[in-house]
């Protein structure tokens, strides 16, 4: 089996992390490398993933604030229309 470190494929980052830049439709040596660049592609699927979850979580007390802001408007528009629901006709009655 092909180490990826001796394949020509293979890079390493500067921070030490390992780059496969092989495509899986001309330059796979071996069946192991396939299931390698899953892997991989596995991984960073995985990180994307948590550092949208970090950024909503980030967004939630925000979002809070945004939520309680909206209720209380309308809220308040509700209480200022209540004239316009209320009126019926026993009120007419005691106007006219």
């Amino acid at each position: 089996m092909l180490r990826c470190q001796d394949c020509e494929f293979y890079r390493q980052n500067p921070d030490g992390s390992s780059r496969l830049t092989c495509d899986p439709f001309s330059t796979i040596r071996e069946p192991e490398c396939l299931f390698k660049l899953q892997l991989v592609q596995l991984s960073t699927m995985t990180r994307s993933h948590q550092a949208t979850l970090e950024m909503y979580q980030r967004f939630a007390p925000l979002q809070e604030k945004m939520f309680r802001h909206m209720e209380r408007e309308i809220d308040e528009t509700e209480a200022a229309d209540q004239w316009k629901l209320g009126f019926d006709e026993e009120d007419e009655d005691q106007i006219g």
